[in-house]
């Protein structure tokens, strides 16, 4: 492999008494002209090597057929009109439409299609107003997380010339009842504070329609505490305001006024718990894992909001993960996991038990969308086997009813979804999906994908994913581990993979690929891995502990260098997380896995492409520049390459035709170095699409 070359400097540092070498930290500085090269030469040598893979053109046909679909979300409705989001078989990006009615005419109210010449402006969120006369979204450049927030007028179309805010990166408009306001959390945009201090800087402001943004009223100030996140809103009657100090993603502290008092009053301070507020008809509905690992809801009175005074009306489901709460039609809708799939239960506004929501089979909803006062409410359903598909229903009868459907050139019976069970290093029970063909042959010589994640409370659900289908269509088999770290069994799932117990999660992940060649799925050289961002932590670990383990690693946007990810992007909001390298036992833990720190010389590691974003405001692209130099200066045989997508964020690119790319390049890099010949690609082509 002649790659471009890398120098390597003797730089070390000495952290608690430890030297730690850092020889590839001259890459972190982006804006050097010496990185930039080296990031040119790289992708260049990179798209030049994927382009020889074999099947590329077969595998491009099936991504067209497979991305360019019609779809449509379920709605927001605000007043009469219904808003939703469309995709097209001729376009590169979603449009926003709107209804007057169900039933009415079809409207175009923002295309992002339109919005620059080479597609590089994204639709981020959009909020009504109450009447559907308003809207408020933001616009984001090359997909990042930084926004800018506009407004437009609904009938006519016209965004507002004044109404734009910059500095939106967490804004998430809170339209009051008059429609003439909303709350947002604005950020900064000085240059001179430093990137991994500004989520201390969020404040809340309040928006009057028409009036110049830079004199928008405080109405909560910054925390100054970069490891924290600031937002809130107000109650649909306008009544009640709320304010969230969140510090990672298992502790937050609610304060709340109402309009036109002075002063927040502390509603509940989590200390190892968090809570979130919905408010109907002068009650509180909160939703905690305080005391209740699997969650449970109370209802608290304003007039008597001390902690002692909360009344519980959901109590924790032992058997199953509470994972959200709305108020719809009057009722309450719950989302519970069991066992990584999906429950949706509506109980009364006072707890008492419904129905549980007549769900089209076994796989991933989400929980009931509507309003608090309509009876009409819709979810969406998905399996691996099924296309996402938007339903409707009466949360006062349980009648559901097919609203919008997705059609893929797909044969759902070719394939089997099985969920199976292993036991982790230390004895823990994990589960784990698995898809693939039904003539699928267990001889251990089976190409199989793992994925994984394993952190922030995420839960991975067994939902529709339709670049998988080219992969089991050739034979190979789809595995997805619900591992530690995430959420699919409540707070006590989360907390045993993160800070100290974050090896759980990657002998979770070394578990299940240890499960699947036990049981005749695969062999070590057939076996790659996939994950990003956290996930990309997730197969850097395992590529660096296990490289025996593993046959390609597809490692995407992540983090690497857990010694100094704290100093970088948005890493101090991270620390509740993984802790941090300035505390002496939180740096013995990180240094330990670190993948960056046990890149070794002589190690035959596996075939690997790194997927980075030019882009990335949240994860800092020089994680995967250093892994990769590291990896490539051991001198091993296996390709290690670097592949850059340019005018993208931390989600990648938004355009369809970069997606299929993309997915061209990451799945020809499987089938070329898991030795999938060209024939059977092109021969599951023929069979699978009838060309």
């Amino acid at each position: 492999m002649n790659y471009p070359s890398t120098r390597a400097e003797a730089v070390v540092d000495t952290l608690h008494g430890v030297k730690v070498a850092d020889p590839y930290r001259w890459l972190e500085d982006e804006k050097s002209p010496e990185v930039q090269a080296w990031m040119k030469a790289q992708d260049a040598f990179t798209r030049e090597y994927l382009s020889r893979f074999p099947g590329r053109e077969a595998l491009r046909q099936r991504f067209t057929e497979l991305f360019y679909v019609e779809s449509m979300s379920a709605p927001a409705v605000r007043g009469n009109r219904y808003f939703y989001v469309r995709t097209h078989k001729d376009k590169e990006k979603a449009v926003l439409y709107w209804r007057e009615g169900e039933k009415g005419e079809e409207r175009v109210l923002l295309d992002p299609n339109t919005w620059s010449a080479d597609g590089t402006v994204s639709l981020g969120l959009w909020a009504p107003s109450w009447d559907g006369r308003k809207l408020a979204f933001s616009r984001k450049p090359n997909a990042a997380d930084e926004a800018i927030l506009h407004v437009l007028d609904v009938d006519s179309g016209k965004w507002s010339e004044v109404d734009v805010i910059e500095g939106a990166k967490y804004a998430s408009p809170s339209w009051t009842p008059d429609n003439e306001s909303f709350y947002y959390a604005w950020l900064p945009t000085d240059p001179s504070i430093p990137v991994a201090e500004r989520p201390g800087y969020t404040e809340l402001r309040l928006h009057r329609l028409g009036t110049d943004p830079r004199s928008d009223p405080l109405v909560h100030p910054r925390t100054g505490d970069p490891k924290t996140f600031l937002n809130g809103g107000v109650s649909r009657d306008g009544k009640y305001l709320f304010v969230y100090v969140t510090r990672g993603w298992n502790e937050n502290d609610v304060w709340w006024k109402r309009v036109g008092e002075k002063d927040f009053r502390l509603l509940v301070k989590g200390e190892g718990a968090k809570y979130s507020v919905d408010v109907w008809e002068d009650g509180f509905y909160v939703l905690t894992d305080e005391g209740a690992p699997l969650q449970r809801v109370f209802k608290v009175s304003p007039e008597r909001p001390e902690r002692s005074a909360w009344k519980e009306l959901v109590p924790e489901d032992p058997s199953a993960s509470l994972q959200g709460v709305n108020i719809v039609g009057g009722h309450l809708a719950l989302e519970y996991l069991k066992d990584a799939t999906t429950r949706v239960r509506v109980v009364t506004l006072d707890g008492k038990p419904v129905r549980d929501v007549a769900l089209p089979g076994v796989g991933a909803a989400s929980n009931l969308y509507g309003l608090e006062d309509r009876d009409e409410a819709w979810f969406v359903f998905s399996s691996f086997s099924t296309p996402p598909q938007v339903y409707k229903t009466s949360v006062s009868t349980g009648h559901v009813e097919l609203w919008a459907r997705v059609e893929l050139p797909i044969q759902p019976e070719r394939y089997t979804v099985e969920q199976a069970f292993f036991r982790s290093k230390d004895g823990t029970r994990v589960p784990l999906f698995l898809v693939h063909r039904k003539d699928l042959k267990k001889d251990g010589n089976n190409p199989v994908l793992l994925y994984g994640y394993g952190g922030f409370n995420v839960s991975l659900l067994p939902s529709f994913r339709s670049s998988i289908y080219p992969w089991l269509d050739a034979g190979g088999v789809y595995a997805v581990a619900n591992l530690r770290g995430g959420g699919e069994y409540g707070k006590e799932w989360h907390d045993s993979g993160r800070l100290h117990r974050k090896q759980n999660v990657f002998d979770d992940f070394h578990a299940a690929a240890e499960f699947l060649i036990r049981e005749g799925y695969t062999r070590p050289g057939k076996l790659a891995i996939s994950g990003g961002s956290n996930g990309g932590l997730l197969v850097g670990a395992a590529m660096t502990q296990r490289p025996e383990l593993y046959g390609a690693v597809v490692c995407q946007v992540p983090l690497l260098d857990m010694v100094r990810y704290h100093l970088f992007g948005s890493g101090k909001t991270w620390i509740p997380e993984y802790g941090s390298a300035e505390n002496p036992e939180d740096f013995q833990v990180l240094y330990a896995y670190s993948p960056y720190h046990h890149v070794r010389p002589g190690v035959r590691y596996p075939a690997l492409l790194m997927m980075g974003s030019d882009h990335d405001d949240r994860v800092d692209p020089l994680h995967a520049r250093k892994f990769v130099a590291a990896v490539q200066n051991t001198g091993q045989e296996a390709p290690t390459l670097l592949r850059i997508e340019a005018n993208a964020g931390h989600g990648g690119a938004d355009q369809v035709a970069k997606a299929i790319e993309s997915s061209v390049d990451l799945y020809g890099f499987l089938f070329g170095v898991l030795g999938v010949r060209a024939d059977i690609i092109a021969s599951a082509a023929s069979a699978t699409w009838g060309r």
